[in-house]
């Protein structure tokens, strides 16, 4: 997501590294780089004018902090402008809080989208996404058309937990929603999520179901659910339903994949509709709220720490982190705890991923890195394959001991000394932060301070 945008503002920054004041025409060879990465990642030509102009604006009539650089300023004036551009703060759901949501009857969103574009894996991800908040939200299959968009909402809908109406026979979208709402409404649901029919192309026929849909049950929340990976193709789709149907926001699927970014740069300004959701991934959980903020500071590659520690208290065991924390301080961390930490990290994601959110990590280092998610697997392997006295007192491991672990595992003996050297890395790190007296301590020994 965003990666080659990231390394194209990246470089063009650089040309400002050593500079000591922003002239006009340092600041027109860095804008031209930028308008560059920009049409590259296939941002809207006008969306990317008016950013470029924005920047120069403001890059020309500022002085510099006295705590920055001319660079810092000007990543620091780009990420304000991209924040603008992408919304300024996160879009709210058009719905009622969990805790009012039982007063207010049987939400309603219609999701919306051209076939492809992941419109019923979202319907499902979404639906996770209201159970974890406490609600309780019902499906309904609203394509008449094709029998396997039917078929695939009641798998996702095993897969989530939660009920779903469907109506093989009913030949009106329409009539089969409103007698969803109802069967929702008394089975005490308090959200509906209406998964319409998609199509290749745009018509009339497809407009016109979701406008009859609209009217004879009218939605709280109209989802517009775009395909990042097509890039300004999406804004032009987007533009398209919004001269139609008056939808409240777009949902970008896909941005995980080779996305150039295009689509979320452009789709408010050019559609006056904020990006609300992104999916981000194949799983249920891969679903995000659309952080402004966030979402700049990931193109300007400053990583997104917040996004990182919501996804930890998410999806890792929070009881258990604080068990391996504490056995890690105390000096009693052993192999087993080491496979527990694996286990956890694996809730995460891949890792690349997970590293993609650092702040400093370079994308060019990160791309060339060989980071196999793989190698959990084997070290998991080489550590079941160790007896239990094995993996708590790994100081016995001789050997013919190695030998049999690796022929267990289906490793070799290499890959198993290379475990029990980071093992033994890891612990006596372990011993030298407690002998500081904490990992405060230990810090400051390491890098002054």
């Amino acid at each position: 997501m965003f990666q080659e945008l990231t390394k194209r503002l990246d470089r063009a920054m650089k040309k400002l590294s050593g500079v000591e004041r922003l002239t006009e025409d340092n600041v027109k060879e860095v804008l031209r780089e930028v308008r560059l990465a920009l049409l590259e990642a296939d941002v809207n030509y006008g969306v990317a004018k008016k950013l470029v102009a924005a920047i120069r604006a403001k890059a020309m009539g500022q002085e510099v902090l006295g705590s920055l650089t001319p660079a810092q300023q000007v990543v620091k004036i780009v990420n304000d402008e991209l924040v603008t551009l992408l919304g300024g703060q996160a879009a709210e759901l058009n719905l009622p809080s969990a805790k009012d949501a039982p007063n207010k009857g049987v939400a309603t969103v219609m999701v919306m989208g051209l076939q492809g574009s992941g419109k019923t894996t979202f319907c499902g991800k979404l639906a996770q996404r209201l159970l974890k908040e406490g609600r309780r939200p019902m499906l309904v299959a609203a394509d008449i058309y094709r029998p396997a968009a039917i078929d695939q909402l009641h798998v996702i809908a095993d897969q989530v937990g939660v009920p779903i109406h469907s109506d093989r026979e009913r030949r009106n979208a329409a009539q089969i929603v409103k007698l969803g709402h109802r069967r929702a409404r008394d089975n005490k649901c308090d959200v509906l999520i209406v998964d319409t029919a998609g199509r290749l192309h745009i018509d009339d026929e497809l407009m016109g179901e979701l406008e009859t849909i609209d009217k004879t049950l009218p939605m709280d929340e109209k989802l517009l659910v775009l395909d990042a990976m097509t890039g300004q193709e999406a804004v032009n789709i987007a533009t398209t339903f919004a001269e139609r149907l008056d939808f409240d926001g777009a949902v970008l699927t896909k941005m995980d994949g080779d996305a150039r970014g295009g689509a979320a740069l452009s789709v408010l300004e050019v559609t006056g509709r904020p990006v609300k959701l992104v999916g981000v991934g194949e799983k249920m959980e891969d679903l995000e709220v659309f952080h402004p903020d966030r979402m700049a500071s990931r193109i300007l590659g400053m990583g997104d720490v917040m996004t990182l520690i919501e996804q930890a208290e998410e999806r890792m065991d929070l009881d258990e982190a604080e068990q391996l924390a504490g056995r890690f301080a105390e000096g009693q961390f052993t192999l087993e705890d080491f496979q527990r930490q694996i286990q956890q990290m694996k809730k995460m994601g891949p890792l690349k991923g997970v590293l993609k959110m650092l702040p400093g990590m370079n994308a060019d280092v990160l791309d060339k890195a060989k980071v196999d998610d793989g190698q959990f697997g084997k070290v998991e392997a080489i550590i079941n394959s160790m007896t239990r006295q094995e993996r708590r007192q790994p100081d016995i491991i001789n050997g013919s001991r190695r030998k049999r672990i690796a022929r267990g595992s289906g490793t070799n003996v290499s890959q198993v000394n290379k475990l029990l050297k980071q093992y033994r890395d890891m612990r006596r790190m372990m011993k030298q932060i407690n002998a500081a007296g904490g990992l405060e301590e230990f810090g400051k020994n390491v890098f002054g301070g």
